[in-house]
This record gives C-alpha cells, structure tokens and sequence, in this order.
C-alpha cells in the first residue's frame, strides 16, 4: 500500500489531506454528521454538549465548513455547535440546477434544521456570503434566532463609497479553474496568508477546482443580487431585524469593503461597534481566529 501512494502522488496528498482536516476536526470537537432534507444530502460537523445553546456557522462562498474549525475549537466546551457545507459546497450534493440564490439557500438551511433537529431558538453566525445567508436567515424567521455574529459580511450597500464589493467582477477572481489559482486566491482573501505544505495545497486545489462550476453559479447569483437588489430593499430586510449582533471585519478585506460594517451597524436594531481588526482580510476566522472568537465569546455571555 505504501509502495502504490508513493507511485499516486497525487491521490496520497488528497488522503493526506482529508486525513488532516479530520484531525483538526477533531482537535476542534467536532464530528461529521450527515442528513438527507428534501432533494440535498447534507454534510455537516457537530460538537459539543446538545443541552447547551446551539450555534450555528455558516461558511463563505466557495468555502466550507472546515473553515470554521480553528473558532469551532473555542465554541465547543461551551456551546453546542453545528456548521454544515452549504449545497454545492463541500461534500453536500445538490441535484443539478439547483437554486443557488441567497434566498432558496436561506430556505433550505432551514429545513435542514429540521432534518437534523436542531434547536430552533439558536445563534446564527456567517462569514462573507454565508453572512448575507445569517441575515436573511434571521429576518424571515425572527422568532427563530437568538443572536447574529456577522464576519465581513456579504450585503447590497447604500453609501457609494461603501459599495457592496470594491469591484463586482472581482468575484470571478475567486472562481477556481486551473492549477494556480489556489495562490492568487490565497492573496485576495487573506492579507497575511499562513503556509501551507505544497502536497496539501495542491489537494485542496484538486478539490476546488472541482467545485468550480457550482462557484462559477454562486458568483453569478451574488453579482446578479448587487445588480438587482437595491440598496434600500436590503436595508428593509436589515431593519427587520431584532436580536443582538456582533460584527468583526478585517481592516484590509480585499473582497468587501471595511466601510460596510459601519453600514450594518447603522441599519440593525441591535447591532453592536464593530470590532475592526487590524492587519486582517477577509478571512478572519483563519487569519486571525482567537481576535474573532474572543469579542464573540464576551457578546454571547452578555446574550445568555
């Protein structure tokens, strides 16, 4: 068996590679679980204790739920946390054609929630797209929610210098397509990217680019949004909203405009400052993690 991974090199760094994130997984508290909700065959992780809160992560375009991993290992001990791969994402499979709007995604995260029976009376939290999910999440089902925890979050901007991307087109930018792209990714969301081994980057490449055509459809659909959706429409849905938010945002986001946090606090009822860090992009919750956990720790004891 080792002699065969050593002649597929490169279906041992995928191996390798999987290996690792269940591992940090692991390390992190978490399980995978699976659930199959209407036509969507969902692909989640679980930790820590179901008698305590629940909350629930949602991840960004073309990302997945192992990106929340490194603030997940914070969470567990305390919290009962669930993050799934969103459809077309990850390994939760969707029937082809399927509605990757903003509005059809918020939907069926909710009935995955049923499908998983999880405690309705949760706290949302979503970085990038997975943000714009939270909030709509939130509006449409308001008794539903406890709290939101919004990491640069997507959105259709009022102020013209706070636009809802810096350029639109930028988006394609994160479509994965051919060898390579994973580094130039890498320099769009992140303003300090970590090391990664080149047998692993190379892995999550593969995976990528995989998925490419579901992200090609999601960029569409959120480019379609900023077009379509006016400024005011998005307010209205903010302003509907009730329960307590925090948001943090990466002084240097590439993607989203830092600006744009000021915004939302304006046109959420409950909306705390926003916790602006310093030296970060717009990932965060892998640049930057115990900076994003720990004001969200504080905010969710002031909640309970």
């Amino acid at each position: 068996m080792i002699l065969l991974l050593l002649l597929m090199p490169s279906y041992a760094a995928e191996i390798n590679f999987q290996s690792i994130l269940q591992q940090e997984r692991a390390w992190a508290g978490l399980n995978t679980k699976k659930v199959k909700s209407e036509e969507i065959e969902w692909v989640y992780s679980e930790g820590g204790n179901p008698a305590n809160p629940t909350i629930l992560l949602l991840h960004g375009l073309s990302g997945t739920r192992d990106n929340w991993n490194r603030v997940a290992r914070y969470l567990t001990p305390n919290y009962h946390v669930i993050i799934p791969d969103l459809p077309a994402h990850g390994e939760t499979k969707a029937p082809e054609g399927f509605d990757l709007s903003i509005a059809n995604l918020s939907e069926k995260l909710r009935r995955f929630a049923d499908a998983a029976k999880i405690d309705p009376n949760l706290h949302i939290a979503g970085h990038s797209m997975g943000g714009a999910i939270a909030m709509l999440y939130s509006a449409q089902y308001p008794l539903e929610v406890k709290s939101m925890f919004l990491v640069d979050s997507a959105g259709v901007f009022n102020n013209a210098k706070t636009v809802y991307l810096k350029d639109p087109e930028q988006l394609r930018r994160l479509i994965m397509a051919n060898p390579g792209d994973f580094d130039q990714l890498m320099k769009i969301a992140m303003q300090s990217p970590p090391f990664i081994p080149q047998e692993l980057k190379a892995a999550q490449e593969k995976l990528m680019i995989a998925q490419s055509k579901n992200t090609e459809k999601m960029v569409f659909k959120l480019v379609e949004m900023s077009r379509l959706y006016t400024s005011d429409a998005f307010a209205l849905m903010a302003k509907s909203i009730d329960v307590p938010t925090l948001i943090v945002w990466g002084k240097q986001d590439q993607v989203i405009n830092v600006e744009a946090a000021a915004e939302l606090k304006n046109l959420l009822k409950k909306a705390e400052a926003p916790v602006i860090l310093e030296g970060v992009g717009h990932m965060p919750i892998l640049e930057a993690e115990q900076l994003t956990v720990q004001p969200y720790l504080n905010f969710l004891k002031n909640v309970r």
